[in-house]
This record gives C-alpha cells, sequence and structure tokens, in this order.
C-alpha cells in the first residue's frame, strides 16, 4: 500500500511548484534565485525516482478520476521538470542584478505550475483553468519589462488571442459535456473510442467540439495568421522566451494528443489543421529563411515546426507528433539559451571563410542527392514495416537530399562512402524513434491517413514547394523573381500588420515611452508605427 502511495508522489510536482511560487513571490530577499534553483532540483530528482515506482503501479493510478496516468502524462510532466530546472539554474546567473526578482520567479514558477496541472489532470474543467493560469502568468512574464513597447504590443495581442482559444476551448469542453453527461476526459475518450470501433458517426456537438478544440490549437501553436506576438516576445528575457518555445507553445500539440480519439474523427477539423498548419509552415519557414536576428529566426522557426507537428497529427502520426514534440522542446530551450554564443559562432565561421564559399551544386550532384536519399527512405520504410502517411518519409527524403549538398558543397568535403553510411544512419535513426513513441502512446492507430491520398498529396505538394524555394532562394538570389519574393517574405508577407490594425482597432493599447521620449506621458496606441 505505501508502494501504491509512493507512486502518487509525482503528481505533487505541480502542487509544490504553486506553493513554491507563491513563497518566493513574497520573499525579497536576495536568496531567492538559490531557493528557486533548489526547489527546481529537489522536483527533478523526486519525479527521477518515483516515475520506476509509478509505472509498475500504472493499474492503481487508473482508479484517480482526477488525475491521468498514461506514459503521454508521465513525459509531459516530467518535461515540466527537466524544463524548470533547465530555466531556473540558467536564470541564476542570467538575472543576477535585475529589479524585482521575486515577481520574475513568482511567475516562472507559477507557469510551471501550471503547466503541470494541465498536463495531469483528467477533468475538463481542471485542464480549461490550468490552461487560463498558464497564460495569465506568461503574460506577467512577457511585460516583465514594462518599458519596452514591442514587449507590451506583442503580450496585448497574446494576451486577445489567448481569450479567443479560452473561449473556444470552454465552448467545446460544455458541447461535451452536454453530449456525454460527464467532466471526466478519459470517460468521454473511451465513450468516442467505442463509438468508433462500432462504426458510429459523431454527433453535431462532439463535431462542432473537435473543430474548436483545433482551432484552439492553431492559436496556442502560433499559427498564420495568429503568429505576429510570437516574433515580438522575443523582447522578453531570454529564459521566458526558452520558456514560451520549448514548452507552453508545445501544449497545442499536447491537447490534440489528449482529445484524438475525438478530433481524428471529425474530418472538417482533420482538414482545418492542414489547410492552415500547412500553409504556415511554408510561409513561416521561408520567411524565417531572410531574417538575420537570432531570436527571431529562431520563432518563425517555431511557428514552422509547431504547424508541421499539427500536419502530422492530422496526418494520423501520432507518435511522429510526440517525438516532434519532444526533440522540439530540447531543441529550442537550448538554441534560445545559447543564442548569445550563436552570434560569436557565426562570426568566427565568417572569419575562417567557412561558409564564405557558395556555389551552385550541379544537375548531376542533384539527382544522386534525390535518387539516394529517395531510395533510402523507401527501403527503411519497406524493411520497418511502416504504413501511412508517405508524406513525412518525402519531407525526411527532401531534407536528406538538402544535406547532401550542403555537404558536397563544403571545402572538405566528405568522402562519398561516407555520405552514404550516414543518410542510411539517420533513416534507420528516425525509424526506431518512430516506434519507441508509439509504444508510450494511449492513443489507438486506427486513424491513420492512406499513404498517397488526397491529404497526403496534399502534405507532398507543401514539402516539394518548400524544398524548391528554399533551394531556388539560396543558390538562385539574383533571379529578379527571386528577388522581389526574398522582398515580400522579409515583410512576413505583411500578415501580421494586417493583423495587428485590426487587433488595436478592437482593444487600443497603452504603450510606454520609449527611452529617448521618458519624460513624455504614454499615449494610447490605436495602430503601430509606421503604417
Amino acid at each position: 500500500m505505501s508502494l501504491v502511495a509512493f507512486s502518487f508522489l509525482p503528481v505533487c510536482l505541480p502542487f509544490a511548484l504553486m506553493v513554491g511560487g507563491w513563497y518566493l513571490g513574497r520573499d525579497k530577499t536576495t536568496s531567492v534565485p538559490q531557493k528557486a534553483t533548489w526547489l527546481s532540483l529537489g522536483l527533478l530528482m523526486l519525479f527521477l525516482i518515483t516515475l520506476p515506482v509509478s509505472y509498475f503501479f500504472a493499474d492503481a493510478w487508473q482508479y484517480a478520476k482526477w488525475l491521468r496516468h498514461a506514459w503521454l502524462n508521465q513525459i509531459m510532466l516530467g518535461l515540466v521538470a527537466i524544463m524548470g530546472w533547465v530555466l531556473i539554474t540558467f536564470s541564476k546567473n542570467y538575472m543576477t542584478g535585475q529589479a524585482n526578482l521575486h515577481r520574475y520567479y513568482r511567475w516562472l514558477i507559477l507557469t510551471l505550475a501550471s503547466v503541470g496541472i494541465t498536463v495531469t489532470t483528467n477533468h475538463l474543467v481542471i485542464f480549461w483553468l490550468g490552461w487560463l493560469c498558464i497564460s495569465l502568468s506568461l503574460n506577467n512574464l512577457l511585460t516583465f519589462y514594462p518599458d519596452r513597447p514591442r514587449a507590451i504590443l506583442a503580450a496585448h495581442k497574446k494576451f486577445i488571442l489567448a481569450r479567443i482559444a479560452e473561449l473556444a476551448l470552454l465552448t467545446s469542453f460544455v458541447l461535451l459535456y452536454q453530449q456525454h453527461q460527464t467532466l471526466y476526459i478519459s470517460t468521454i475518450l473511451n465513450a468516442l473510442t467505442e463509438q468508433s470501433n462500432a462504426g458510429l458517426a459523431l454527433h453535431w456537438q462532439d463535431q462542432t467540439a473537435a473543430c474548436l478544440i483545433a482551432f484552439a490549437a492553431l492559436i496556442k501553436c502560433a499559427q498564420l495568421p495568429f503568429h505576429g506576438w510570437l516574433i515580438q516576445v522575443v523582447e522578453s528575457p531570454t529564459p521566458v522566451s526558452a520558456l514560451l518555445h520549448a514548452g507552453v507553445i508545445n501544449l497545442g500539440g499536447y491537447m490534440l494528443l489528449l482529445f484524438a480519439p475525438l478530433v481524428a474523427q471529425s474530418s472538417v477539423a482533420i482538414w482545418i489543421l492542414l489547410v492552415i498548419a500547412g500553409l504556415s509552415t511554408l510561409i513561416s519557414a521561408l520567411v524565417m529563411t531572410t531574417r538575420i536576428s537570432v531570436k527571431v529566426r529562431l520563432a518563425w522557426s517555431t511557428s514552422a515546426q509547431m504547424g508541421l507537428m499539427l500536419i502530422e497529427f492530422a496526418l494520423g502520426l501520432y507518435e511522429l507528433v510526440l517525438l516532434h514534440l519532444l526533440a522540439h522542446s530540447f531543441y529550442k530551450a537550448y538554441s534560445f539559451l545559447n543564442s548569445g554564443n550563436a552570434v560569436n559562432d557565426t562570426l568566427r565561421l565568417s572569419l575562417s571563410k567557412a561558409a564564405a564559399k557558395k556555389e551552385t551544386p550541379s544537375g548531376k550532384v542533384w539527382c544522386f542527392a534525390i535518387v539516394f536519399s529517395i531510395a533510402s527512405v523507401t527501403l527503411v520504410r519497406t524493411v520497418f514495416g511502416f504504413e501511412g502517411a508517405f508524406s513525412t518519409w518525402w519531407l525526411f527524403a527532401l531534407a536528406l537530399t538538402l544535406l547532401i549538398i550542403q555537404w558536397t558543397a563544403c571545402e572538405h568535403a566528405p568522402s562519398t562512402v561516407y555520405t552514404l553510411t550516414v543518410g542510411v544512419f539517420l533513416c534507420v535513426i528516425y525509424a526506431i524513434l518512430k516506434i519507441a513513441m508509439e509504444y508510450t502512446l494511449p492513443v489507438p492507430m486506427t486513424q491513420r491517413i492512406a499513404a498517397f491520398s488526397l491529404a497526403d498529396i496534399w502534405a507532398m505538394t507543401l514539402f516539394t514547394l518548400l524544398f524548391v524555394l528554399n533551394a531556388l532562394l539560396h543558390y538562385q538570389p539574383h533571379w529578379a523573381v527571386m528577388r522581389r519574393l526574398s522582398t515580400v517574405l522579409f515583410a512576413g508577407l505583411y500578415i501580421d500588420e494586417w493583423f495587428t490594425r485590426a487587433v488595436l482597432k478592437i482593444w487600443p493599447v497603452i504603450l510606454p515611452a520609449r527611452a529617448k521620449d521618458q519624460n513624455k506621458a504614454p499615449t494610447t496606441l490605436n495602430l503601430p508605427e509606421n503604417f
């Protein structure tokens, strides 16, 4: 019995964070960073110690109606513990000398606590309240520097979009309750799974709820045209940017995985994801190539990566969504926390002239790279017996093609044998990771999109277009049409400017005076500057 109780200890993690955030927010001494670091390290060790025990007592957990004990929830909770420790430890030195440190740590820890509650609950009301608290806590972090106009404008747009997403999510939960007469997520999902197995169509309330959940996920994942705030929040402290890009924004993908038995049965919701997320991925990835600022490039990259993750879900590749979510979290956390060194790395690379040589690969090299990449992914996919959409394998083949092209353009290009070996090795690793993720998901794998179906062809078309345009922008920038396209992409297709106009007409925001105008009073902004 004591072991069963011991296995429940990881649930204490979000509540310990909540209490710790409240306590540290009241502590105005210089020991706040040290206390926060010890708190995050202690909770991480607690999670790692109790995780093996909870695995053996999984059945006992499932009787707790208010909690979910699937591996998906445990993985997300572990991600919260790891990211919390990394960000708080980094902040200990990064935020040294900043005013109001107690307020910073309070909202940072409360944001982590809200995420922890959201990913462990089995109750619709608690899920929604956790979702709301994440947004409100994060808003205080985004406005940590209240004298930065761009930060205030970004937080203002984020605040409005978050309320829209929460309203959509609340409406969907009300519809689910009316249809199933329960607030427990597991009960609703079990009923939907049985309904699907019986071949019954979704009721209109479930259909509407699925579309609203998909819409909320698009907003949470900063898909176009709801992306502008994500690009501008780089004005906040670097650890906050890392928290947002490596953790909070991934919750859209988690929510879709959680409600997969519902959303996957709605063709309307699936095509909403395919169209909006697909176009967002294409545009964001291309815009990213025109940016110089390290943080801004990373922000556009996040929008593109989140769009790709939503496409993977729409194609029924749930294990790939989880793999993408985890890989993106660790990659973006490292990229933002290391963004200061990225400038020095770029300067050293330029001085060494390792990247100065940019020759256009011959047609023979392109053909070799494309044929080898397609042959490799097709072989690995066949050997491992993967089914479903082919578009993600096509994307992997295109990425491998670009990698080979870049290698051949290097001053010290690797041998052909080395290139072939590494290419096949990467395909095998990709396949193994996909298989590993399948064992961690409770979602039934019966909703896969068939290979070369309309949805799969749509995704392959977008990936091919991205590949072609990216190659032309990189290797043929002197073409007149490429110069015009690069100009439009640098402006982000002006999408955010038009969206900002609409937002500020509906709800103007008071921006602080700029540094050179500190003696002037703040003014109410109806339209952004330079419009």
